[in-house]
């Protein structure tokens, strides 16, 4: 009988812990399935940001690619349009060297004067500017003089040589032209622009300071002898002028 009762005693009790441990182990279970559920979530979760990170980036390379190839093709635009206006200008002094070699007019109005270096040389009357036109060239001395944006000032004295042939302000485009290239610079250039005023408008007021700048531009460029004979004419042709007192320094130097 004693044995009866201590076998129901520990029967339930033996069951009791057996229900527990089976109840702790599926809850240990449960939790382990719920941790990997949670990294294979946050794994998802980071690989898609990974993944919109990795598209912003190449949206970003195509768009810098774009601009490159903008840039590219604006460089190529403005060699392009540098080398046409070479080209313009070379053909110029081609013609211009045509009509050195023919003789001079002769003057058309009464009572013209010598050039500015007393030379004898009859002077032509060059148009006069109108408000508009000297309005456009005073923008461009303020490119030169105020700002120093000196390709900018290229490119607006071509298109006023252009737009105003012939005329008084025009001759002192040309010779701008010439400076800003001599500051950049670019010597060939300068020396073709300052060749114009030289040749091609002796009687100018412009023309001795060119002829001084086509001297001072050979010498640069390793034309000794050249430059010497320019400053000589500079001397000799306009002997007044404050030109011929910067070339006697240059000679005498």
């Amino acid at each position: 009988m004693r044995k009866r009762l201590m076998a129901a005693v520990i029967l339930p009790f033996a069951l009791g812990q057996t229900g527990g441990a089976l109840a702790q182990s599926s809850t240990q279970a449960f939790q382990n399935s719920s941790s990997e559920a949670q990294r294979k979530a946050n794994s998802s979760q980071a690989t898609a940001e990974l993944f919109y990170m990795i598209q912003q980036l190449q949206g970003e390379i195509r768009r810098l690619q774009g601009q490159v190839e903008e840039q590219k093709y604006q460089i190529d635009r403005l060699k392009e349009q540098g080398r046409d206006r070479y080209i313009d200008l070379d053909q110029r002094i081609l013609e211009l060297s045509e009509k050195v070699a023919e003789p001079p007019a002769a003057p058309t109005s009464e009572g013209a004067a010598s050039s500015a270096g007393n030379t004898g040389t009859p002077t032509r009357e060059y148009r006069q500017p109108d408000a508009e036109e000297r309005k456009a060239y005073e923008a461009i001395q303020d490119l030169i003089r105020n700002q120093k944006n000196y390709d900018e000032a290229i490119s607006r004295l071509y298109e006023f040589i252009d737009q105003y042939p012939e005329g008084d302000l025009t001759v002192n485009a040309y010779y701008w032209l010439g400076e800003v290239y001599l500051v950049k610079p670019q010597l060939e250039q300068a020396k073709q622009a300052f060749t114009i005023v030289a040749t091609r408008y002796p009687d100018h007021r412009k023309a001795p300071d060119a002829v001084y700048k086509l001297g001072v531009t050979l010498d640069r460029l390793g034309e000794k002898q050249e430059a010497k004979r320019r400053m000589e004419s500079v001397v000799r042709d306009y002997p007044q002028s404050s030109a011929a007192k910067l070339a006697q320094k240059f000679l005498e130097s």
